[in-house]
């Protein structure tokens, strides 16, 4: 059955998924408070990268089925995709969920559905959103049905991952899990697992918490391995084969809405139990500051003094323009701390959001003495050195994320060194 649905926040989640809604028959009313990108929407232009979005996006308007708008609408579905950061002392900031969920009540009717897809602390729904429902007067569970369903995408992927990955729906009751889950069937084709919010909450949190600490103990061995003379990719490919063993990869941080900030909301809730997690946080949280470290050591031995370094990578991963808690921003600010001359350059990012942002690979390239890598876009990998060399004035270059073949570029002349790898250093 097609139903109406308000949709609040069109970001990087909001906007695929209201399109998803639109493309398979629903009548979808997207909210944002960002101005230009409601107009830019409902003139089908797009103001985030992702595969597939742009045809979708046509399609859905064209249709008649998706517009956007400053204000919520009546509707039979709400979703609520806003951001969910942390504030500086790493507690959740969860002002967004709390505006969206008070923007929607004066809309909101019996027999309405209100799902959250933002990735939340646990409790979130019954101890932030049920006590602001209340104020619409419903009889909650009975007139008035609430669920958690958290997004499982990655950005790059998400049309894909949004069809064939499997679902978790946390109602307040069996009615708001059952309703949540026949509205996901128009488009998931992957299972939907039932269970309650509190418990989906905790299952989003767990699954990117599980990530970071396995992250961070692939940045540990990358740590030991430059200590020891090893190359930690190598080791940990080999130790991949293991049936059982799968471990991460190492880089210069992480970052992005989830990995980089979930783990937090665990930490505030218990902090004495969360040791493990908090450790790999720090260890994470300590790596671009690792990276510059490198940079600048990488500089004094080739005895140059006052080296200028071209970065190539803004976004917090390959192939995407998304620059939340990006490892890179965070590598700039360590070499603004040390004094170290730096351009940028990202393919991806259209607006000069960072310190020293150039437009042309050649104008980052000019005079530099150290090319960073510190995101594996594709075109990074296809890098051709002999094409490099001419542009720098060293031929130094340090990868952060093991996207470029050393012995090429050695054999090209250059100096070329990985993070974790101190045996081909």
């Amino acid at each position: 059955m097609k139903k109406s649905l308000c949709v609040v926040g069109l970001g990087y989640i909001g906007l695929p998924t209201s399109v998803m809604f639109a493309i398979h028959g629903h009548q979808v009313h997207g909210v944002d408070v960002n101005h230009k990108a409601v107009e830019m929407i409902n003139n089908k232009q797009l103001h985030i990268e992702e595969n597939g979005l742009q045809e979708r996006l046509e399609e859905a308007v064209d249709a008649g089925n998706f517009k956007a708008a400053l204000e919520p609408v009546e509707a039979d579905v709400f979703v609520i995709a806003v951001p969910s950061p942390i504030r500086e002392d790493k507690t959740a900031n969860l002002d967004y969920v709390r505006k969206a969920t008070e923007a929607i009540v004066p809309f909101v009717k019996e027999g309405n559905l209100v799902i959250l897809e933002s990735t939340v602390p646990p409790r979130t729904v019954e101890d932030v959103m049920v006590p602001v429902l209340k104020e619409t007067g419903l009889d909650i569970g009975k007139e008035l049905f609430i669920s958690h369903s958290p997004e499982r995408v990655i950005p790059g992927k998400v049309f894909q991952e949004l069809v064939d990955n499997d679902r978790i729906v946390g109602g307040i009751n069996e009615t708001s899990s059952t309703m949540t889950k026949e509205l996901y069937e128009s488009f998931v084709k992957g299972n939907i697992h039932l269970t309650d919010a509190t418990t989906a909450e905790m299952a989003k949190v767990i699954e990117n918490t599980y990530r970071d600490v396995n992250i961070a103990f692939a940045n540990e061995l990358a740590l030991i391995s430059d200590k020891i003379g090893v190359n930690s990719w190598e080791a940990i490919k080999l130790a991949n084969y293991h049936p059982r063993v799968n471990i991460h990869t190492p880089g210069p941080g992480v970052g992005g809405h989830c990995i980089a900030v979930d783990p937090w909301f665990l930490a505030e809730i218990e902090p004495d139990l969360s040791k493990i997690i908090q450790l790999s946080r720090n260890t994470n949280d300590h790596m671009p500051v690792y990276a510059a470290e490198q940079i600048q050591k990488i500089a004094k031995e080739q005895f140059i003094h006052d080296p200028k370094v071209a970065l190539f990578g803004l976004s917090f991963k390959a192939n995407i323009d998304d620059q939340r808690e990006s490892p890179s921003l965070k590598v700039i600010m360590e070499l603004v701390e040390k004094g170290i001359s730096f351009k940028t350059y990202d393919p991806h990012i259209k607006e000069n959001v960072a310190s020293n942002q150039t437009q042309s690979m050649d104008e980052a390239l000019e005079g530099a003495d150290i090319l960073v890598i510190l995101t594996d876009h594709d075109e990074f990998k296809q890098l051709d050195p002999a094409n490099i060399k001419g542009k720098m004035k060293n031929r130094l270059v340090f990868d952060t994320k093991n996207a470029l073949s050393l012995d090429e570029w050695k054999n090209a002349g250059f100096i070329a060194k990985r993070l974790g790898d101190s045996k081909n250093g």
